[in-house]
């Protein structure tokens, strides 16, 4: 494959990671708007969960189509069609008045977003080749980590200045400009290159794909894998998309931007964790079991004691919490990695396809479900300390048992050094 693409091929790495990074930004946006929805909207706590949960359904179900069209159709088309949709639901939200109103943009906006992370791999695999794909990948995950980070302080300044209708309204206005000069000026391949015929085999026949898909399913580590990821980012997203904010605000008595800088380390942590662990996992425990394992420890050791905090803890200790939450939550990105190592090479895409959807699918159980077992337990005082607290120790508890079950898991089939 050629890759001698000039600087081109970076313009088309630029403008589909900026999908990507507004993808990010949209699923995290919610946190630091909690306030103003609840308000806006009429919403209780359960219907706050629902709200920003209904993003994470509608991503993780349109991850389906999207497996099957994203070959057939291509990046480029895929990639427009369905953000042009989210442009549309973000709209909607910024008009919403009532839960109904709320939920279809929510929706329309997963539907959306859900194509940027896996089009700007294809595009990565057709404009880079396969030499320069991981590092490549692992720097389109640090600007979706940026896209969260743009949802902490820079939103609050944002919504302080136009309020969170208009800064949505904003929002969706970049997100137009720049899917139309993608429309325009990306293609799917360089120009006068074939299809890879590796590609032939790959959308080969059904009968294989029963067999690969029935192979994935009977190893255990799958579904170890599958439980863990789906608890361990389903506790992180539903505290970074949400509820670290209402906590931060309504119980620890932060203001919005201090509220917006104690997310923003949360994802800092996350941002710096994810090559320190990827070094720990690859140098040093040449493995990813271990890393995971004792990452996970601390992780639910971190969730306990937010259980514990009140407005007397210390700044220090709030701000150390948060950011070792986003840097202990990193060892869950080697899940991946994990269950790529542990089948045949050619079924990697395979493997990580199923695996995120169930980490999808746990940021919306854990976004919904959190929510209506806090107005379940304290109907009267749902986002108190109380509720919080039960919160953070029925995840802290899911973490626990994730530690468990991984204990149990084989490490890779393959050597890693």
């Amino acid at each position: 494959m050629k890759t001698s693409h000039g600087s081109w091929r970076w313009f088309v790495f630029v403008i589909a990671t900026s999908n990507f990074f507004l993808s990010q930004f949209y699923r995290a946006s919610n946190a630091v708007m909690a306030p103003q929805l609840i308000r806006d909207l009429s919403l209780t706590t359960e219907d706050l969960g629902l709200l920003s949960a209904s993003f994470f359904y509608a991503f993780a179900l349109t991850q389906i189509p999207i497996s099957l069209f994203l070959d057939r159709m291509g990046p480029r088309k895929l990639m427009t069609g369905l953000s042009i949709v989210g442009i549309i639901g973000a709209v909607i939200f910024s008009y919403a008045d009532s839960l109904s109103l709320g939920l279809i943009g929510r929706i329309l906006l997963g539907m959306g977003m859900a194509c940027n992370l896996m089009g700007t791999f294809k595009l990565l695999t057709t404009w880079f080749g396969p030499a320069s794909f991981a590092t490549l990948s692992g720097v389109a995950f640090s600007i979706g980590t940026a896209g969260n980070m743009s949802a902490t302080t820079p939103l609050v300044f944002l919504v302080e200045w136009l309020g969170w209708r208009g800064g949505y309204r904003l929002i969706a206005g970049i997100n137009l400009l720049i899917i139309v000069l993608f429309y325009l000026l990306v293609r799917d391949r360089p120009a006068g290159e074939e299809l890879p015929a590796s590609n032939e085999r790959a959308s080969g026949g059904s009968a294989k794909l029963i067999g690969d898909l029935a192979m994935l399913l009977r190893r255990r580590e799958y579904w170890v894998i599958s439980f863990a990821t789906f608890v361990s980012y389903g506790v992180f997203s539903a505290f970074q998309n949400l509820w670290a904010g209402p906590f931060l605000m309504e119980v620890m008595e932060f203001s919005a931007v201090s509220t917006g800088n104690m997310i923003f380390l949360l994802n800092l942590g996350m941002l710096l964790g994810g090559p320190v662990m990827g070094a720990l996992s690859d140098n040093v425990f040449h493995g990813r079991k271990w890393v995971i394992f004792y990452g996970h420890v601390l992780l639910a050791l971190i969730v306990l004691s937010l259980a514990w905090l009140s407005p007397q803890s210390g700044l220090i200790l709030v701000a150390s919490l948060f950011l070792g939450f986003g840097l202990f939550r990193a060892t869950g990105l080697l899940m991946y990695p994990h269950i790529k190592d542990l089948m045949p090479i050619e079924m990697a895409g395979t493997a990580m396809t199923g695996i995120n959807f169930f980490t999808m699918i746990g940021s919306a159980a854990f976004l919904h479900g959190l929510g209506s077992l806090m107005q379940a337990l304290y109907p009267q005082a749902s986002r108190g300390p109380e509720a919080f607290h039960a919160a953070f120790i029925l995840c802290g508890l899911c973490l626990g048992t994730v530690v468990f079950f991984y204990a149990f898991t084989r490490d890779s089939d393959r050597p890693i050094r």
